[in-house]
């Protein structure tokens, strides 16, 4: 997203993530953000709207001091006239609210991260993952930033086929982290959706970062901070179907959501371009119907 060389300070900012205890300090932030003791809640859930100045007038509910933890404002729900859908159903929706980071093609199973940095899928994906499926395929990374809206939706309707939580550490996935520590999204640790969608299958990579202590999806409930080392599921006991739109996950603070499609199934939208601001329930691209060419 950066275009500038990082300067000294940056660079310094990065390589102290190297020595910090990423996993250390997010844990003790998992838990000060859940904190529900009046006079301390009250300070948290103030400090932080005064640092980051989140706009509550699209907050379900506007008052901060009606949630009970610093948490719960994170994961605010939004009013639903808030994030309106794309009306045409052929179209894939913006699963978030964020900035649009990296977008383009998977070429030679790669995908690019930032200006001279580029990564595995299979790196990405990890032993349970099928790489082979988007070579040729689209991608798209999308960060939050700790003002956005946290929850995560469908781009289009799917059902939970297999979810992975890949352990790793948790660099910040800002824009200058991401351009001086290579193969960041394939090193942070994560959980790796995989759904079976109308157009076919495709991924949800949700990238977990320092401070963000907790990453769950609708089926699963929290998968991290997890105790044990990777863990796989197949999906949810009972066959669930997400429509275009709904609520698929969640992140405590912010951090990015990596979307992989196979070739073939899609493309997106002219104009899309890093740096450029996105919202939920925005057109980003459209599905093929049987027998376009790409």
């Amino acid at each position: 997203m950066s275009t500038t060389r990082p300067g000294l300070v940056g660079r310094l900012f990065v390589a102290l993530q190297h020595l910090i205890p990423q996993h250390l300090l997010s844990a003790l932030m998992y838990r000060l953000s859940r904190v529900t003791w009046a006079p301390l809640r009250w300070a948290l859930i103030h400090g932080y709207l005064r640092v980051i100045r989140v706009n509550m007038d699209e907050a379900l509910e506007p008052d901060p001091d009606a949630y009970p933890s610093l948490n719960a404002l994170f994961t605010r729900a939004l009013r639903p006239d808030c994030r309106p859908l794309d009306p045409d159903p052929g179209t894939l929706v913006c699963p978030v609210d964020g900035t649009l980071s990296q977008i383009g093609e998977i070429r030679r199973g790669r995908i690019i991260q930032a200006k001279g940095h580029d990564y595995s899928v299979a790196d990405l994906l990890g032993p349970s993952g099928r790489p082979e499926r988007y070579q040729g395929g689209r991608f798209a990374t999308l960060y939050l930033s700790p003002k956005d809206y946290h929850r995560i939706h469908m781009p289009l309707t799917g059902r939970p086929s297999g979810m992975t939580h890949v352990p790793g550490r948790l660099f910040s996935v800002n824009a200058l982290t991401t351009e001086l520590v290579p193969g960041l999204f394939a090193r942070n640790e994560r959980v790796v959706c995989e759904l079976e969608t109308e157009a076919g299958p495709m991924v949800m990579v949700l990238i977990g970062a320092i401070f963000v202590g907790g990453i769950e999806t609708v089926w699963a409930g929290e998968v991290t901070p997890a105790r044990a080392a990777e863990t796989s599921a197949t999906g949810p006991e009972a066959p669930v179907v997400l429509e275009r739109g709904a609520e698929m996950g969640r992140f405590n603070l912010g951090s990015t959501v990596v979307l992989l499609f196979p070739p073939g199934t899609m493309d997106w939208d002219q104009g899309l371009a890093p740096g450029r601001a996105v919202r939920l329930g925005e057109r980003i691209g459209r599905l093929r119907a049987p027998g376009d060419a790409g």
